[in-house]
């Protein structure tokens, strides 16, 4: 199959694709054959071009995995595996690391995680945007014991959701943390980073989230510092006041003496997509000061969130109770609308709002739908409509919102501080888990970078994409041995096609699986094989040093 060359704009086909990019660096890097003992592995992936995560160029090796670790890297290893993945004309890479993930959220329904797997993805790192599942003060054992006895067939790694935190011990509510209170909140974050959490999360657009001040978030996130692990922060605006919240993040991360990991970073409404440069020049400015600070992205220009979160924080002080409160109060009402007019006008306009699900069965009509164009076949006013929904779901309704540049997106991704995530949960086109109408980028995000970043638009080179959702991910939580393809490593891989790798998930018609995905490997167990799932539960849950 004839496709553009990611690399150099030829229309090779597709072995010559990827042979070339193992023969045009086999003089410099050396591959003779390496003598190995005539005896049997667990696996052996051959003939690939392997990409190692660390954004070298491709190397035609074999990989050998004895039990779930790498074990030898030749150009020709001699003996038979167990299992064998014939990857002639296909590139090798690391398991992709999903730094910021929602796939903890249906676990629990199917272990499968069938979208998570056929991306290419073997390891997520969850407790994200200040939500956490672990329960209490000791929520971080229990919450590894609970996703261990569900035997996933993907790694999991969490961070301790700050939000969450707040919800426990202070409540819904739009006030400051007494001063045991948040000796209380310190003290669950210090034991859930000693117990292993991966970093910390905030949700500044979420209640409770939103309701912590700047000191209050320092000191949540001091426990981060000794283990040097990353403040992830879904920050307090992303569209007018982007810059100023940027700001903020970086003050947190300073003060707290840890890293900052800005998430899904982006500059929201047309009127400020204008905004990267300074919001690039900021980060950079405290990169240079000593900063640890990057930021990640899912390859899309509309985002997922709640419907609420178009109405202003002020009105959802006390939780969603109150909120459909706030909505049906005279006093309060008419401001609500105004304040969320302005925040539809940035973003566009109704039909840049498209609802992705519901829990009022009445309503399920309006799933998968724009709701200006909704509201319209109803006979009703959008805003009207959007309120009607919230009240017969009890404010519990989701949405996506198409409001980003491309052009910008592309500067995102190839910035050297950014790396790649899906920022999306776990489903599967069968069972429990095909509800609603999701956001494609829980089905495509990983192989959509190739597809569309590397191939179509060269924002990036194959190497620099596989870096960007393999080594340096596993990097910024400290997971050691995953994110690589070396000897000692997990032996967490995946066969794909870099012609033909692609992402078929829509926005219209999200439950669909991607394609050029010939083999997935989880702790040295294949979970994915010419796009058959086998009955592999070898994810672990994984934590920090």
């Amino acid at each position: 199959m004839a496709t553009d060359d990611p690399l150099r704009g030829r229309r090779p086909t597709r072995r010559e694709f990827v042979g070339s990019l193992a023969t045009a660096v086999a003089g410099h890097f050396g591959a003779p054959a390496i003598r190995t003992p005539s005896r049997a592995w667990d696996l052996v992936v051959r003939g690939g071009t392997v990409f190692d995560g660390s954004g070298a160029a491709g190397r035609a090796l074999d990989v050998a995995v004895r039990g779930d670790r790498i074990v030898s890297l030749a150009a020709r290893i001699a003996g038979r595996g167990t299992e064998e993945i014939d990857a002639r004309g296909l590139a090798v890479t690391p398991g992709f690391v999903d730094i910021h993930s929602h796939g903890d959220g249906s676990l629990a329904e199917d272990r499968r995680a069938e979208s998570v797997i056929r991306q290419g993805i073997t390891t997520i790192v969850v407790g994200q945007d200040g939500s956490w599942r672990g329960e209490g003060a000791g929520g971080m054992r229990s919450w590894r014991t609970s996703v261990a006895s569900l035997r996933p067939a993907v790694n999991v790694a969490t961070m301790i959701g700050l939000g969450s935190v707040r919800a426990t011990v202070v409540g819904e509510q739009d006030r400051p943390a007494t001063p045991d209170e948040l000796q209380r909140m310190v003290a669950i974050v210090a034991r859930a980073v000693e117990q292993g959490a991966c970093g910390a999360s905030s949700g500044l657009e979420y209640t409770p989230g939103a309701f912590a001040s700047r000191d209050e978030l320092q000191a949540l996130c001091r426990p981060l510092a000794r283990g040097r692990l990353v403040y992830a922060t879904h920050m307090r605006n992303e569209d007018d006041r982007l810059l100023e919240s940027i700001d903020e993040s970086i003050a947190v991360a300073t003060g707290a003496g840890c890293g900052l990991q800005i998430s899904h970073l982006k500059t929201q409404g047309p009127r400020n997509w204008s905004k990267l440069d300074d919001a690039f020049a900021r980060i950079e400015r405290a990169h240079g000061r000593g900063l640890d600070v990057a930021f990640d992205r899912y390859p899309y220009v509309a985002y997922q969130t709640g419907l609420t979160n178009l109405f202003p924080v002020w009105s959802r002080d006390r939780g969603n109770e109150a909120f459909v409160t706030r909505l049906n109060d005279a006093a309060t009402a008419a401001r609500i609308k105004a304040e969320t007019l302005a925040k539809v006008e940035l973003i566009g306009g109704w039909d840049n709002v498209q609802i992705t699900s519901v829990r009022a069965a009445e309503d399920r009509g309006a799933e998968g739908r724009r709701l200006g164009s909704y509201a319209a076949s109803i006979g009703a006013d959008p805003y009207e409509a959007a309120v009607a929904l919230l009240r017969r779901s009890g404010a519990s309704v989701g949405m996506v919102g198409f409001a980003m540049s491309e052009d910008n997106l592309d500067r995102i991704l190839s910035h050297r501080l950014g790396m790649v995530c899906s920022d999306g949960g776990a489903w599967a086109i069968d069972g429990p888990t095909r509800r609603g109408s999701p956001h494609p980028r829980g089905g495509g995000s990983f192989p959509r970078v190739i597809s569309r970043y590397v191939r179509e638009r060269h924002a990036l080179s194959l190497e620099q994409a596989i870096h960007k959702m393999t080594a340096l991910p596993a990097s910024r939580v400290h997971l050691r041995d995953r994110g690589s393809i070396a000897v000692g490593r997990a032996a967490d891989l995946v066969v794909l096609d870099p012609a033909t790798v692609a992402d078929t998930a829509t926005y219209e018609h999200p439950f669909q699986y991607p394609i050029g995905i010939a083999a997935v490997v989880v702790n040295g167990r294949i979970a994915l094989r010419d796009g058959v799932r086998l009955p592999s539960t070898a994810g672990r849950t994984l934590t920090a040093p």
